[in-house]
């Protein structure tokens, strides 16, 4: 993959002094925790642009994504819409269109895509809380990049009416905070039927399986340490499966980006890197289809087996830290680096990436904590723990 380009300074759409993070702030809803939506869910009477210049005249939304209807109704405030990779079709979350988001844990960094705008925003305490859209890892990897938490729902869980685009087989609307406490809140505002007090419940006697991974040494270090703080029970296995999971899931990524998306093509509108691989895109075939929906099938029943047994799997967000701007600038690929989160995509399991501290440095890495298909509650009260015992572990 090559590196997406890089938007010169100074001809940005974004908001001043927030990083590029943030596209505009208004107010809606009420006086509690503030929020930005991310450039791809619908806010009535405001253009979802999804970071692309192709979709720059876009009619006004009608009505609220139910995901924004159900904070207004709660009385959070929205205050921003939210920064993105194009067409929420990229890692990095670079915007040649918009501006490129700091990463506020090392501006030097990319701060990962597709919702880099919203995990940006958080990290540097723009907002509270803030909305993105997760296809292939597009809220973990960029919260493990940007030193934060944030939770992609079993699939379903949380309603994609209003969200862009209309139909996906693997997309989930997720909060980002900078902890644990707003996104169970967020997640008992935007998922009927969420039950707060399970989410709250004790997990120091929980019982996890620690996938191997062939990531960075200090990364693999960080996670260990992590888990030793939290007290819990648990084994190493090998989840079977991975790497194709991981590459059916682009397969559908593409088919339904294209079937979404493809129209804008040869317009001259998108960025020369999406342009190349939407194209592609579209050459998609039934059989990779066909046989992406096979790999779909055996690695759910795959995850299903191993949580049998245990109230989550364990493992890192990221095989390894986010590269440099400078890095993509010279061609360095990023290809790999939703390896890990991607297959959950495909399988449609819940997980959350915890930040957790990185030995010798001032960046935190990001734990993944992946569950059974609707016990989002439990994922997040391990996400609780885990927080928990790592500001005991520091103490």
């Amino acid at each position: 993959m090559t590196p997406e380009p890089i938007r010169p300074e100074g001809t940005d759409r974004t908001v001043p002094g927030t990083g590029h993070a943030l596209l505009s702030r208004f107010h809606l809803g009420g006086s509690g925790p503030t929020v930005a939506i991310k450039d791809c869910i619908d806010i009535a009477g405001m253009a979802s642009c999804g970071g692309s210049a192709a979709l720059a005249d876009a009619a006004p939304a009608e009505a609220h994504a139910d995901v924004v209807r159900l904070l207004i109704d709660a009385g959070w405030q929205i205050t921003s819409r939210a920064n993105m990779h194009e067409l929420a079709y990229g890692m990095t979350g670079i915007n040649e269109w918009n501006g490129t988001p700091l990463n506020p844990q090392d501006p030097t960094r990319m701060p990962g895509g597709s919702s880099s705008g919203s995990a940006s925003a958080v990290g540097a305490g723009l907002v509270d809380l803030s909305i993105g859209s997760d296809t292939g890892g597009s809220i973990r990897l960029p919260a493990a990049c940007c030193g934060v938490a944030g939770f992609k729902p079993t699939f379903g869980r949380v309603s994609r009416n209003g969200a862009w685009p209309r139909y996906s087989s693997i997309d989930c609307v997720g909060p980002f905070a900078r902890g644990m406490d707003l996104i169970i809140s967020a997640m008992a505002t935007i998922a009927p039927g969420f039950d707060r007090a399970a989410a709250l419940a004790p997990q120091a006697q929980a019982r996890v399986k620690l996938v191997h991974t062939d990531s960075d040494a200090a990364i693999l270090a960080a996670v260990q340490a992590a888990f030793e703080a939290t007290g819990w029970q648990g084994e190493a296995i090998g989840l079977e499966g991975m790497q194709g999971a991981f590459e059916a899931g682009m397969v559908l990524i593409n088919r339904e980006t294209w079937a979404a998306f493809g129209h804008l093509t040869g317009g001259g509108r998108l960025g020369a890197d999406i342009e190349k691989r939407l194209t592609a895109a579209g050459t998609t075939s039934d059989d990779a289809v066909a046989g992406a929906e096979r790999i779909r099938a055996s690695f759910s029943a795959a995850v299903d087996a191993a949580l049998v047994d245990a109230d989550a799997l364990l493992l890192p967000t990221l095989p390894q830290l986010p590269p440099t701007l400078a890095a993509l600038r010279e061609g360095t690929s990023v290809l790999t680096l939703s390896k890990l989160v991607r297959p959950f995509n495909l399988s449609g399991h819940p997980a959350l990436t915890v930040p957790v501290p990185l030995a010798g440095s001032s960046l935190r890495a990001g734990l993944q904590l992946v569950g059974r298909k609707g016990d989002d509650e439990r994922i997040c009260a391990l996400g609780l723990h885990l927080e928990q015992a790592l500001k005991a572990s520091a103490a």
